[in-house]
């Protein structure tokens, strides 16, 4: 059976229907619903989860289900309640998905998750230059900043932790910071003098940079954090209950199986920033989990 995408504008539900059991009882009546934190471009968003979701559906032999959200704490929600079985989580968001729903999976992460970097980038008109220590982020006081997502683990946990580390309150910024959405919005942001400095991803930045989309005269980078583990996807610990024994092995196999000199595969990594996906587990991110705590992020 041929499977067709449809996808109603850019905001809709895309559904993948699939013929074959797939293994259990809910398989025939229920789609395996799969969401992401919407962290970018929304354009780039609706190329890349529709095909996601099209693999997932020929791994499976399930009809699958791409339910966009408008924000990060909508994709925490749908996962606690069961609208959505597996999400592309950021590491903050997946540590809160799994304090709601004990037994939650981290399955796979990038092969740069492991590994991963914020930076802090400014205007041209804010006079702040590059540093290379930690400690240069006090140069931050009196400046106004953006952060991306308030539940962003790059752009407003793992910066706001550094900051604290070099003695930078929130507070000794200028008025309160402001909180973008994303992190292509948070270099709009800086880029157009809303704000004079914002914490952003690196793989976003990068990407910006590389496709000419950032003026190096108008905005630059300051300084790049330490690494520490961010995005994963996990699942629900009830998806093979749901979908039928060995659903989530499928799922693992088709995320670890994705190869860069397949061109259908290369496709999809591409649109993540990677050259492969690997495993990953929940004590990955107990460092995520600390500095949330620490900061009043997790409850």
């Amino acid at each position: 059976m041929t499977r067709r995408t449809f996808l109603l504008g850019t905001g809709a539900t895309l559904v993948l229907s699939a013929c074959g059991s797939g293994g259990g009882s809910g398989s025939d009546t229920r789609r395996l619903g799969i969401s992401a934190i919407p962290d970018q471009d929304p354009e780039l968003l609706n190329r890349l989860y529709p095909a996601v979701a099209e693999r997932f559906a020929d791994a499976t032999g399930l009809a699958v289900a791409y339910r966009p959200v408008t924000d990060y704490t909508a994709v925490v929600r749908a996962f606690e309640i069961g609208d959505i079985h597996l999400a592309w989580m950021g590491g903050l968001t997946g540590v809160q998905a799994r304090v709601r729903v004990p037994g939650a999976t981290a399955l796979a992460q990038r092969d740069i998750d492991a590994d991963f970097h914020s930076v802090f980038i400014a205007g041209a008109d804010s006079g702040l230059r590059p540093f290379d220590t930690i400690d240069g982020l006090r140069s931050l006081a009196g400046h106004t900043l953006t952060f991306g997502s308030e539940t962003s683990t790059s752009g407003r946990l793992m910066p706001q932790f550094f900051m604290r580390k070099a003695g930078l309150e929130l507070s000794d910024l200028r008025g309160s910071p402001g909180f973008s959405g994303s992190h292509d919005a948070t270099i709009e942001a800086v880029a157009t003098g809303s704000f004079e400095v914002g914490a952003v991803n690196e793989q976003v930045w990068k990407a910006r940079a590389t496709a000419g989309g950032i003026d190096p005269s108008g905005v630059t980078e300051l300084w790049r954090t330490p690494g520490y583990a961010d995005y994963h996807w996990l699942a629900r610990p009830d998806l093979d209950e749901t979908f039928g024994a060995g659903t989530r092995r499928k799922v693992l196999d088709l995320l670890l199986g994705l190869d860069a000199r397949d061109s259908q595969d290369a496709e999809i990594l591409k649109l993540f920033g990677a050259q492969a996906f690997v495993r990953t587990e929940n004590s990955a991110y107990d460092r995520i989990e600390d500095v949330a705590r620490e900061l009043g992020l997790l409850r």
